[in-house]
């Protein structure tokens, strides 16, 4: 699934041009993008955090030549933690929230 497949489905569940979703697709990943740049972390409660991390430098060798190694510095990356129904919904391929409405 890429980002047009997501602005599609919202396009269709809340009836609104397919153009204007993608723009809605495009501001939160921007938003997502500044905030975790600026701010360091995002949570989004029941979803998950993103968060920008500094992996430490490391000594790196050549699978193929084992003796050779070489250094690679320090770099910021941004790590995702699956909130419990992301998690839920993954292990099971559900909704948690269908789940709870089906068993009502």
């Amino acid at each position: 699934m890429i980002k047009a497949d997501i602005a599609k489905q919202i396009a269709e569940k809340l009836q609104m041009e397919e153009r204007d979703a993608v723009r809605v697709v495009d501001d939160i990943c921007e938003a997502i993008r500044e905030i975790v740049a600026t701010k360091g972390r995002l949570e989004i409660r029941d979803f998950g955090v993103f968060q920008a991390k500094v992996r430490k430098p490391r000594l790196g060798r050549n699978p193929k030549k084992k003796e050779d190694q070489y250094h690679i510095p320090a770099r910021r990356v941004v790590t995702f933690k699956m909130g419990k129904e992301v998690k839920f919904s993954v292990i099971n391929k559900t909704s948690p929230k269908k789940e709870k409405s089906s068993n009502s």
